[in-house]
């Protein structure tokens, strides 16, 4: 039986956004299809950093708003959490409420929000590359997880969508070791298709009302797209929303990983319903560039020359010292630990160790950040 994939016509928040939520779900079978009366439901939303909702970095508080309400009146008991990029401490994810919204969320409908910064690592003996998993607690602690995706791209897996969300059920800093340990791309692929087989969230729902197209997930454009995505498959939805931004599937490498393994990776393979994507369909979405070197591999050349070829043709992170604040967020996230700060307490990287995980742009709360694409790379892997 194909997963079934529901696309709602959402164009702002200001739109009856629970209305068009419930009448999607209605396509599922409703919130009760997947809550139970009494159970813990953790929606796990995007909280990558401290941003307001119209900057489209995080989950937009009118989308979780929406959720919560359905899920109480199928009598579940929500809570919000996530593990942001950076320490994963109390202080932060207060912070990080504050900031997107989710306080006022929680205390106009009674939501709670997670405040519990534990850890508990979980054997995984069917997962490809991982294991093992270490997990933050109110993901162990919840009887039902249902993530609450932003539509987004991003600058070292092209796309971030149901599956990328689910890296923030690793807590804080440990998602660096994986970017360090998993620094080829189609590697990290495989870490998230494992991480998001383990989950087996219940349900995905996806804000793509406002997105984020270029550098994402943080120093982005927001881009109306005006789209709610929803699906018991994870795989399944970003592949129709990839589709509807026009970014095709064989680019996004967490789908080419499902594909791998037989999971759901093409159109033919769901079902689509709901409202005719011919209503809003993005044209012109900007995607970032991403440079295969795949074929290196293959060339018998020594390792020294390889690395000489790869420092110039992949993208390289930029540091704009004019914007920068010297917070050093870039140096205590940087998983290489190759950023340094200058005689001006300014951001310096030695390439040479760099992985691009690109974590520095990903966090820089001051967008000082810019992911720069070589013309060699650009040129010959278009």
């Amino acid at each position: 039986m194909p997963a079934k994939v529901v696309l709602k016509y959402c164009p702002d928040y200001t739109t009856d956004v629970e209305l068009r939520l419930r009448e999607g779900l209605a396509e599922l079978g409703g919130m009760s299809e997947f809550v139970k009366p009494g159970q813990k439901v953790l929606l796990k939303v995007n909280l990558l950093m401290k941003k307001r909702p119209e900057e489209a970095v995080t989950t937009h508080p009118s989308v979780v708003e929406a959720v919560v309400h359905l899920v109480q009146e199928a009598g579940g008991i929500p809570i919000i959490g996530d593990s942001p990029g950076g320490p994963y401490t109390v202080n932060a994810l207060r912070a990080i409420y504050t900031r997107s919204g989710l306080r006022e969320v929680a205390e106009r409908t009674g939501a709670i929000l997670n405040e519990d910064v534990g850890q508990t690592t979980v054997q995984y003996p069917d997962g490809k590359l991982a294991k093992s998993l270490t997990i933050i607690n109110c993901v162990l602690d919840a009887d039902v997880v249902i993530p609450l995706s932003k539509l987004k791209t991003h600058g070292m897996m092209t796309f971030t969508g149901a599956v990328k969300i689910l890296f923030g059920v690793i807590p804080g800093l440990l998602k660096a070791e994986f970017h360090f340990k998993m620094f080829k791309v189609r590697d990290f692929a495989d870490l998230l298709v494992d991480i998001t087989t383990w989950v087996r969230p219940a349900l995905s729902i996806m804000d793509g009302v406002v997105g984020m197209e270029g550098d994402g997930p943080s120093a982005g454009n927001p881009r109306n797209i005006g789209a709610l995505i929803m699906s018991t498959d994870p795989f399944a939805l970003d592949v129709v929303a990839t589709d509807l931004i026009g970014l095709k599937a064989e680019k996004v490498p967490t789908i080419m990983a499902a594909r791998v393994r037989g999971l759901t990776s093409r159109l033919d393979e769901l079902q689509l319903i709901g409202d005719s994507r011919s209503l809003w369909r993005i044209q012109g979405f900007i995607i970032p560039r991403a440079v295969s070197t795949n074929f290196l591999d293959m060339v018998p050349l020594p390792n020294n020359v390889k690395k000489f070829i790869l420092n110039r043709m992949r993208p390289r992170p930029i540091f704009e010292h004019e914007t920068c604040v010297g917070c050093r967020d870039c140096v205590n996230n940087c998983p290489s630990k190759v950023i340094t700060m200058n005689e001006n307490q300014r951001p310096v990287v030695d390439l040479e160790g760099c992985i691009r995980c690109f974590c520095c742009q990903e966090l820089c709360p001051q967008q000082a950040v810019k992911l720069f694409k070589p013309w060699l790379g650009r040129t010959l892997l278009k």
